[in-house]
């Protein structure tokens, strides 16, 4: 029993409850994947649910390094770095044939009734999001109005993303999720240029 063995199961769970969803995986399902006896992660995870916790967990911990450091290569601008942010999420549904969503959501909306452990790492999880996304309204903040109420606008940026690819998944279609991106587009450039008149 060693570390490598639960990073593997953490890693195949994660990758399964994104693929088929949290209740269609099995324990086969992650056993098949890992290639472990079933003592090995019950030595780790006792339950699901644990391994779901561990999974929460590993995204909360590694959003820096699994999503932002990937979205954001090369792109220094706050403003496009949302979009670039965005654009990764549009990227995962055109090239999954829309079969992947984003990962946290997925969870939400499948767990209808999570125990508060659970409920707290899917909060934490959208709250590291919704925090990436402040930073870049904060960097970008001498070019939007005084008054703009960054969390409450990168809380809204979070639904939009959210509610794009739901609609692009039911529809199959990116053009929903395209549109819902090119209505932020417009607004942030509203806002933008609303401060530049004020400035003026």
């Amino acid at each position: 029993m060693n570390r490598e063995s639960r990073r593997r199961i953490v890693e195949a769970a994660q990758e399964l409850f994104w693929e088929k969803g949290y209740n269609s995986t099995s324990i086969a399902d992650i056993l098949s994947r890992t290639q472990l006896h079933s003592g090995s992660l019950y030595h780790f995870f006792p339950g699901k649910q644990d391994l779901l916790v561990a999974v929460l967990e590993h995204y909360r911990d590694g959003i820096e390094e699994n999503l932002l450091s990937y979205a954001w290569t090369g792109v220094d601008d706050p403003v496009e770095r949302i979009f670039a942010l965005l654009n990764g999420y549009r990227t995962m549904l055109v090239t999954s044939d829309y079969a992947h969503g984003c990962p946290i959501g997925n969870l939400a909306l499948e767990i209808s009734e999570p125990d508060p452990q659970v409920r707290e790492l899917i909060a934490a999880n959208f709250d590291n999001w919704v925090d990436a996304v402040e930073t870049c309204l904060k960097g970008a903040s001498d070019r939007l109005p005084a008054d703009t109420d960054t969390r409450a606008l990168a809380e809204f940026i979070l639904t939009i993303m959210e509610g794009g690819i739901m609609q692009a998944r039911a529809h199959r279609d990116i053009g929903l999720f395209d549109r819902n991106v090119l209505v932020l587009r417009k607004h942030l450039d509203l806002l933008m240029r609303q401060e530049k008149r004020i400035s003026a």
